[in-house]
């Protein structure tokens, strides 16, 4: 093992990931902490055709490439001059990511550790107006010529080290080669200090881009073990290049439960709808129970898709789920099948079709449908949950009214609670759906000890 010899390694390639994109051109610079010892530079043939954008690019177009030796002839050839040395690049994860997964077609085990010079210079060099490439070349007077070519960029990747590593006097290059060190894994615009800042308690934690825009939204046990599983492991899919090149800064709030962390976390995707987050908005019901009059006076249930600017009775995530409800209060209450739909009352899927002979007596129909809207409201319980807080001092609540999440928030613990509703007092309001409530009620039956019931309905 050569101790601290650097491959300075910058690639040119068909895309902008590693899963659907290949390598067109590669340049790897030898360097031994003070100059540079050896330079290997070719053209790749990726084996596909190279877009337009990125001929534009870089220049490099398919005619280029076409002589050139496909990445498993030179495999060995790369494997070689990067085995033991510390693989270096400007945002170094993309770079690295691309050279894996090449390696690895070719049938070849690598790992080593990595330093980024984008990290790199924002340690030993803050405060300037931007960390790219150009700009930095700009700001240090190092020459860049060819740019966005594999040759060019290494090269003024390979100056840009020797300066960094000449500056370094608190030694802050020698921390991030560490093995156990985590600042290579996170992503290249984000300051370590801001990762090293997080606590190790439950959460909700949130991602921003470069202008300040939250992108991503998470909860967590741990926060600071979450956050760091985020930029853990060898994933080369398009969604994680550019949520790792999304994230220019962290901050978190600290809930006293995990259970508190996940309805914050709910209730955050809802309001700020981050672009990365994807799984909670799956959650979103589509479809809800309406109820109205006809023309002729008759009341009728049916189950539609949910829209702007409508009051529905109840959500359901499914067709399926609305229906089985309707059928259920059909039958309980002896509510005629021809007065319960789904879907619109003019595409025919009802039910059961339609039949105006012998219909019910107006006013007992009506009634009966009163009777069951009244049982859906009456099943609308108002309860509140207190748990344990940030700390000794405080303690969580939850709010729920009428059958909708009220809000969540934080009461002293020295605070005697003689009435449920009292719990109401401590909480911050926020908005409601049924996913929420899903959790909440599975919540509330898990640990029916936390739970403290209203003995009456809440008036609103």
């Amino acid at each position: 093992m050569r101790k601290n010899e650097y491959a300075i390694v910058d690639i040119e390639t068909t895309g902008g990931n590693a899963s659907g994109s290949r390598i067109t051109e590669i340049c790897i610079i030898i360097h031994d902490g003070i100059k540079v010892i050896n330079r290997w530079e070719t053209l790749v043939n990726p084996q596909k055709e190279i877009p337009l954008p990125i001929f534009a690019l870089t220049g490099i177009n398919n005619e280029m490439v076409a002589g050139a030796p496909i990445f498993d002839d030179i495999a060995e050839k790369v494997l070689e001059l990067l085995e033991g040395r510390i693989f270096v690049a400007h945002n170094v994860n993309f770079d690295h990511s691309f050279v894996k997964h090449e390696l690895e077609h070719a049938g070849l085990k690598w790992t080593t550790r990595k330093l980024c010079t984008v990290r790199a210079a924002r340690k030993v060099r803050p405060g300037l107006p931007s960390y790219s490439l150009g700009n930095l070349c700009r700001a240090l007077d190092i020459p860049l010529l060819q740019a966005h070519r594999a040759g060019g960029d290494a090269d003024a990747t390979a100056i840009l080290l020797s300066r960094l590593l000449l500056w370094d006097e608190a030694g802050e290059i020698a921390k991030m080669i560490k093995r156990n060190s985590h600042d290579q894994n996170l992503p290249p615009n984000l300051p370590q200090s801001e990762f090293e800042q997080l606590p190790e308690k439950p959460g909700v934690y949130y991602f921003y881009n470069q202008v300040g825009k939250v992108v991503y939204v998470g909860k967590a046990k741990n926060i600071k073990k979450r956050v760091a599983q985020h930029f853990s492991g060898h994933k080369i899919t398009p969604q994680r290049q550019n949520f790792m090149r999304d994230i220019y800064s962290i901050s978190h709030e600290v809930c006293g439960t995990e259970f508190m962390a996940l309805l914050l976390e709910c209730c955050e995707i809802r309001k700020l709808w981050p672009l990365h987050n994807r799984a909670l908005k799956k959650f979103a019901p589509k479809f809800g129970l309406y109820h109205y009059e006809a023309r002729s006076g008759y009341k009728y249930l049916g189950i539609g898709k949910l829209a702007k600017g409508q009051t529905c009775v109840e959500h359901f995530f499914s067709l399926h789920q609305g229906v089985n409800l309707l059928l259920y209060l059909a039958g309980e209450f002896g509510i005629d099948h021809r007065f319960c739909h789904y879907g619109t009352p003019d595409a025919g899927d009802f039910v059961i079709k339609k039949d105006t002979a012998h219909l019910p007596d107006i006013k007992q129909h009506n009634a009966k449908v009163e009777q069951a809207l009244g049982y859906l409201a009456d099943s609308k319980l108002s309860f509140g949950i207190v748990d344990k807080g940030c700390s000794g001092e405080e303690r969580s609540c939850i709010w729920v009214e009428n059958g909708h999440f009220y809000g969540m928030g934080y009461m002293p613990s020295d605070v005697g609670i003689t009435e449920a509703l009292q719990i109401k007092d401590y909480v911050t309001p926020h908005h409601s759906n049924r996913y929420i409530m899903q959790l909440i009620t599975g919540y509330a039956e898990k640990y029916p000890g936390k739970v403290l019931r209203a003995e009456v309905p809440v008036e609103e």
